[in-house]
């Protein structure tokens, strides 16, 4: 098992169509806006950005994000990460009802030495510091779904 290799999902249920939901993730320069551990994104050109993470744990994830797929009709979000984590990362806005649901799927090998050098005994912290990450997410982007 290669201890640095990680795979996450999560799914978020939302009240607001999927086009409005979309239109939101789509903006990746704002989400430090609304989701708090997104602390920076800053925008190289009209399809990559470096962006810096922060969870609960005290460390900082930084990372060049690409775009890869951006297809409205399926709602498909997707990037390729480089930096201190190597992957892809992809949203997939659905209706559901009469709202929405988020998939949140997300493939990447740690690069960032320090975490690498405590990847076996860290792992379970660190799946917990990116859950606690995402459930902040929904709740920002609720609140600012909910705001528009």
């Amino acid at each position: 098992m290669d201890w640095n290799h990680y795979r996450f999902r999560s799914q978020w249920p939302l009240p607001a169509p999927p086009t409005a939901v979309y239109e939101v993730l789509e903006r990746a320069e704002d989400y430090p806006e609304w989701w708090r551990e997104v602390r920076e994104v800053t925008r190289l050109d009209d399809t990559s950005g470096v962006v810096r993470v922060r969870s609960v744990l005290p460390y900082d994830m930084t990372f060049t994000a690409r775009e890869v797929r951006r297809d409205p009709r399926a709602g498909v979000l997707e990037i390729a990460l480089s930096g201190d984590m190597e992957g892809w990362a992809r949203w997939t806005v659905t209706p559901l009802g009469p709202g929405s649901l988020v998939r949140y799927d997300q493939v990447v090998s740690v690069t960032k030495p320090l975490l690498r050098r405590f990847a076996v005994p860290g792992r379970p912290l660190f799946r917990a510091n990116h859950a606690l990450m995402m459930r902040s997410g929904r709740r920002g982007l609720l609140r600012h779904l909910e705001a528009v």
